[in-house]
């Protein structure tokens, strides 16, 4: 596994495969393969949680971390991503985590002089692998299963990398994938997924509700105006009384940055039914067997390589 950049690159083996891992690291075991190599994280959007994810994963496998920060960065001066990128790579850094408001901006970079692996850390409003794996950590650890359960997606499904990235491989692992939220983020991409219900029918029937939050930065600005958090909330918002409308086994899950009093009420937070917080922790073991697959990929190549010089030697 060269690079991580998308869930579309993924069969349901390596998501078993991945998932298996992190769950390992998680009961403790260890891993030597970033010991003396150097990883830089290029965040050009805010993060606390994906970023300082990212930064305990590499740590917990030995890397160091390569301090980088966009606002002082030459890209301020103009430097193209490629070029920051070949910078870090000459410099010594192993793997490069890339966040960009662009939706696929890796394609600039793919099939160009670039030998270092690329994980996608969220492109624009296009996909986010790192946490649509860590979900289906938290969600096997709980069903041990995907096969027939059934998913409700809610909120600004339109703006999220998080709804794209979900949505395409639970339906791939064998849930039912269902929407709720504004009409008008219920697009034909979703509409070929699932149906659109109430918030009230999403809460009684599904064994997961995955909330997210409305990005107010990516809407334009009559939408902003004409948008009121208090009908929002009355609308879609999870409070307990839909919580008491769930399953006792049922899920809620979110991505975070949670908005208290819009998708989700504050006492639901961290109610008996919230996953929230678990999916953080769950994040960094994630995120350590992602970081370990593509430097095993490196590995591998630069062995492939080397044995071909041996070859050539004798």
């Amino acid at each position: 596994m060269k690079n991580i950049l998308s869930m579309s690159q993924f069969s349901n083996q390596d998501v078993y495969d991945l998932v298996d891992r992190a769950i390992e690291f998680k009961e403790g075991k260890t891993c030597s393969v970033g010991a003396d190599k150097y990883a830089m994280n290029l965040f050009f959007e805010n993060s606390t949680r994906t970023k300082s994810s990212f930064q305990v994963a590499e740590m917990n496998l030995g890397m160091k971390e390569v301090a980088f920060e966009a606002g002082s960065s030459s890209t301020t001066k103009g430097e193209t991503l490629y070029d920051t990128v070949r910078t870090i790579e000459s410099i010594g850094a192993s793997v490069a985590v890339i966040r960009h408001p662009e939706d696929e901006f890796y394609n600039q970079l793919l099939g160009k002089n670039i030998n270092i692996p690329i994980i996608n850390a969220g492109d624009g409003t296009g996909q986010h692998p790192s946490q649509s794996l860590l979900d289906m950590m938290t969600i096997f650890e709980h069903f041990g299963q995907f096969e027939g359960l059934k998913i409700g997606i809610i909120g600004d499904l339109t703006h999220s990398r998080v709804a794209h990235s979900n949505a395409e491989i639970l339906t791939r692992l064998g849930a039912e994938v269902s929407f709720g939220g504004l009409d008008s983020w219920y697009t034909p991409e979703f509409a070929e997924i699932g149906p659109h219900m109430s918030v009230d029918d999403l809460c009684s029937e599904m064994d997961v509700v995955m909330l997210l939050r409305v990005q107010h930065e990516r809407l334009s600005e009559d939408e902003n105006k004409s948008f009121s958090k208090e009908d929002y909330f009355n609308e879609f918002g999870i409070d307990m009384r839909r919580v008491d409308l769930m399953k006792a086994d049922t899920m809620i899950m979110h991505p975070a940055p949670v908005n208290r009093g819009v998708e989700i009420a504050d006492d639901v937070v961290e109610c008996e039914k919230s996953f929230i917080f678990q999916q953080m922790h769950n994040g960094v073991f994630m995120r350590m067997a992602m970081i370990e697959a593509v430097l095993q990929g490196e590995n591998t190549a630069d062995e492939l390589i080397n044995n071909q010089h041996k070859i050539v030697l004798r």
